[in-house]
């Protein structure tokens, strides 16, 4: 393990931060009452400034997001244990069964009841927990991986390692975009994702990513997504594409810090891999490992980059 030089930490605008704490407060808190009148009061604005600033930076209105975490929350309940409907609609902050009913049944096409007695297509205790826990901490921040934070001041130095990945299953929307397109594409295509393995059953086994199958001077592709316990059996839907990721040999670091400056990090892998005479064996991945929407601080949040590689030197030989 090596340590690098130093890259950047974020000095975040009050407002930006101011609104990343209310996500953290509001998810810490959504058994309660999260109205736009009770976090007007939290963040100490006018409803109508809030709803705005609120929008522009998570992409949904608040009521839109709190009851889109509510019902990811409360399905993957559904699947995971075996308590009434009525214990976990109220758990999860809605005023009485019918009325999560009716908004699981908008949001997920189907009732409750039917929902959880379909369950999910890889049965098992273990594989519903890990579900569970990963649709818990990833439907708060499912639209806000690459957040853009602009102003900037070193940061902690960077540790790299070569370990053994194992192989795993995926749900991707693949793009090709501009390179500064990379936010709107994953708030675009992570929802997507993340909302269709819901919808039809499948175990979610860990939080978002983003894969780099092609980098260009000017455009990249990207592959937005998530893992899953195994392939779908069935036909996906137009966008969606089912993706293995292969075991292997791989460089791993940890980036702590805004999604901004994550291009230093590539930049210190790559010159990392020339010094111990690596080459790249396939594409990048970045895995979100932490939630901007229950950790406000963009210092802290943490981004796992994996870039396959193969020795040079026993190649050669």
């Amino acid at each position: 393990m090596v340590v690098l030089a130093e890259r950047y930490r974020p000095t975040v605008s009050s407002g930006t931060r101011q609104l990343l704490q209310l996500l953290a407060a509001v998810n810490s808190r959504l058994s309660g009452d999260v109205s736009l009148p009770m976090l007007a009061v939290w963040a100490r604005r006018s409803r109508f400034d809030l709803h705005r600033r609120f929008r522009r930076l998570v992409g949904e209105t608040p009521k839109a997001y709190t009851t889109r975490v509510r019902l990811a929350r409360a399905a993957a309940e559904l699947v995971s244990n075996g308590r009434r409907v009525s214990a976990i609609a109220s758990d999860q902050g809605f005023a009485s069964h019918e009325v999560f009913t009716r908004a699981f049944t908008r949001h997920l096409d189907q009732s409750p009841l039917r929902y959880r007695a379909r369950g999910l297509h890889v049965a098992g205790r273990l594989t519903a927990a890990t579900h569970a826990s990963a649709v818990s901490s990833t439907a708060p921040c499912i639209s806000l991986y690459h957040l853009r934070i602009t102003e900037r001041k070193p940061a902690v130095p960077l540790q790299i390692s070569v370990r053994a990945v194992p192989a795993f299953h995926a749900l991707v929307i693949r793009r090709r975009i501009a390179r500064d397109e990379i936010a709107a594409a994953l708030a675009e295509c992570l929802p997507t994702v993340f909302g269709y393995a819901q919808q039809h059953g499948l175990a979610i086994t860990g939080p978002p990513f983003a894969r780099y199958p092609e980098v260009g001077m000017g455009s990249l592709v990207i592959e937005g997504g998530i893992t899953i316990a195994e392939p779908p059996s069935t036909a996906l839907s137009d966008r969606i594409e089912a993706i293995t990721i292969p075991a292997g040999r791989a460089v791993v670091t940890v980036h702590r810090g805004p999604y901004d400056s994550l291009p230093e990090s590539y930049q210190e892998i790559e010159k990392w891999m020339r010094d111990q005479q690596l080459s790249a064996a396939g594409a990048p991945w970045e895995t979100y490992l932490t939630d901007p929407g229950e950790s406000p601080d963009p210092a802290t949040w943490e981004t796992e980059i994996v870039q396959p590689v193969r020795d040079t030197q026993r190649t050669s030989n």
